[in-house]
C-alpha cells in the first residue's frame, strides 16, 4: 500500500494549474446515458473514482475510453439497467446512473450505498422525487429498483439542499413529460456545470445555482461535448498549502468566484490573496490568525474544506472555532493531527483548535479524502518527518497532488 512521505519546512513557491473537477466530472459522465450517440468530456482529471464511473458505464453496455483529459462515452448500445453493489460500495456517486438510466430506459436498479466513513448520506430524497415524478421504487435486497414507462414533471421539495440527489432528480427530469420544479435545491458550481451541460444536449432548464430550479421535459438529447470546471476544493487545497508553508504560489486555471467563503476566511488568518480572472496567488504570512468557520451548503464554507482549513488552525495565532454543519462525523482527521502536536478538542460538531507556534512530524492514517489532505498540509509545516499510511483516498480526488505539490519546492514523494 502507498503512502506518502513529507519533510516539512520549506516554503511552496511557483505555478500549480488545477485539474477538472471531480465533482463535477462524474455527473457529466452519468448524463451520457441519456443521450444516444457519442459523448465526449474534456479536462476529465486521472482519478481512482472517474475509473470506478468508467467501469460502471462499461458494464452497463457504453463503449469507454479515457485518454490525455478526454473520455468517449457511446451511449448507443445501453443493454443493462444494473448498477452492482462492487461498483457503489466503493464510490457513492455511482447511484448518479439511477435518474439518467430510469428516464431513458425505463426502469433502473442500483446498489445502496450504505454507510461511509464521514457519515450518512441518505438517498430516500433520491427516491422521493422519482416517486412524485410517477416510478414505482422497490427497496429490496440492498437494492433500489425503480420503474417507470414516462416520467411526469412534478414538484419536488428537499428537506435539505442535497448535491447528487440535486443532480440525479435534474438528469430524469431532462426526459420527463412535462415540467419539473425542484425546490431548496442545492446551488453549488458542479450543479450549475451539469445544467449548462445538459443544456447543451438540448435540455431545457432554469435557475441552477438558485434554490429553484425548473426544468422542462424534452423528448430527446443529443450526446454531450463539454469541458469540465475547474476543481474548486483542489484549488482551495492549494491554498491552504501555500499559506500554511507562508509560500507565494499562483494557481492557475481556477474559478474565484467558485471560491468566495474559502477566499474571505484565508484573508482572515493574513494570507494575502490576489485575484485574476483564472487564477490566484496567495502569499502566506509568517504567522497565520485564528478563523472561525462553519461548514454550510453554497455558497458558505464548504464541508470538502473543513480538513485543510483545521490543519492551518493548529498553527495559527489564537484559538478558532471549527464546526461541522453538513456530515456529523467528519473529525477523524483530529486524532492525527493530534498526533503531531495539534492542541484540539471536539464537543459535538464542534472543534476547538488553540494554535501552537509548529508541529511535529508523525506517522498518521489517512481516514478519508480530505482528511488525507489535511494531513499533507499539516506535514508541509511541521518539524521533521511524516509519513501518511493509506492515501489510496487521495487517488480518489487529486490528481497526482504529489507532484504538483513537488514542483513548487515540497519535499514530498510517493512511497510504493
Amino acid at each position: 500500500m502507498d503512502k506518502i512521505e513529507i519533510e516539512g519546512g520549506t516554503k511552496l513557491k511557483g505555478e500549480v494549474k488545477i485539474s477538472g473537477a471531480k465533482n463535477a466530472a462524474l455527473p457529466l459522465m452519468a448524463a451520457s446515458i441519456l443521450s444516444s450517440g457519442e459523448n465526449y468530456i474534456h479536462n476529465l482529471p486521472q482519478l481512482r473514482d472517474i475509473s470506478t464511473m468508467g467501469k460502471l458505464l462499461a458494464h452497463i453496455g457504453m463503449g469507454y475510453h479515457q485518454e490525455n483529459g478526454e473520455v468517449l462515452l457511446n451511449s448507443n448500445n445501453i443493454s443493462s439497467i444494473e448498477a452492482p453493489y462492487d461498483f457503489v460500495k466503493t464510490m457513492r456517486a455511482s447511484v448518479l446512473v439511477l435518474g439518467p438510466l430510469l428516464a431513458r430506459q425505463g426502469e433502473a436498479k442500483v446498489s445502496l450505498p450504505g454507510g461511509c466513513a464521514i457519515g450518512a448520506r441518505p438517498i430516500n430524497l433520491h427516491t422521493a422525487g422519482f416517486e412524485k415524478m410517477g416510478a414505482e421504487i422497490d427497496l429490496s435486497g440492498g437494492y433500489i429498483h425503480a420503474k417507470a414507462k414516462k416520467l411526469k414533471g412534478a414538484v419536488i421539495y428537499c428537506d435539505i439542499p442535497t448535491v447528487t440527489g440535486t443532480e440525479n432528480i435534474m438528469m430524469a427530469a431532462t426526459l420527463a413529460e412535462g415540467e419539473t420544479i425542484i425546490e431548496n435545491a442545492a446551488c453549488e458550481p458542479e450543479i450549475v456545470d451539469l445544467a449548462n451541460a445538459l443544456i447543451s444536449m438540448g435540455a431545457d432548464i432554469e435557475g441552477a445555482g438558485t434554490s429553484i430550479i425548473k426544468i422542462k421535459g424534452v423528448n430527446s438529447l443529443n450526446p454531450l461535448n463539454y469541458r469540465i470546471i475547474p476543481d474548486r476544493i483542489a484549488a482551495g487545497t492549494f491554498m491552504a498549502a501555500a499559506a500554511i508553508t507562508g509560500g507565494e504560489v499562483r494557481i492557475n486555471d481556477c474559478r474565484p468566484e467558485h471560491l468566495e467563503a474559502v477566499i474571505s476566511k484565508l484573508k482572515g488568518t493574513g494570507t494575502e490573496i490576489t485575484q485574476e480572472t483564472d487564477s490566484l496567488f496567495i502569499k502566506g504570512s509568517e504567522r497565520l490568525l485564528s478563523q472561525d468557520i462553519k461548514t454550510m451548503p453554497h455558497p458558505g464554507f464548504p464541508t470538502d474544506m473543513q480538513a485543510q482549513f483545521m490543519a492551518l488552525m493548529t498553527v495559527a495565532n489564537g484559538t478558532s472555532l471549527i464546526t461541522e454543519n453538513i456530515f456529523e462525523n467528519r473529525f477523524m482527521h483530529v486524532a492525527e493531527l493530534k498526533r503531531m502536536g495539534a492542541d484540539i478538542t471536539v464537543e459535538g460538531s464542534t472543534s476547538t483548535v488553540r494554535g501552537i507556534k509548529r508541529l511535529t512530524g508523525a506517522p498518521v492514517m489517512a481516514t478519508d479524502l480530505r482528511a488525507s489532505a489535511s494531513l499533507i498540509i499539516a506535514g508541509l509545516a511541521a518539524k521533521g518527518k511524516t509519513v501518511i499510511d493509506r492515501v489510496y483516498h487521495l487517488d480518489r480526488g487529486y490528481e497526482r497532488i504529489e507532484e504538483k505539490l513537488e514542483l513548487i519546492g515540497a519535499k514530498i514523494r510517493r512511497v510504493k
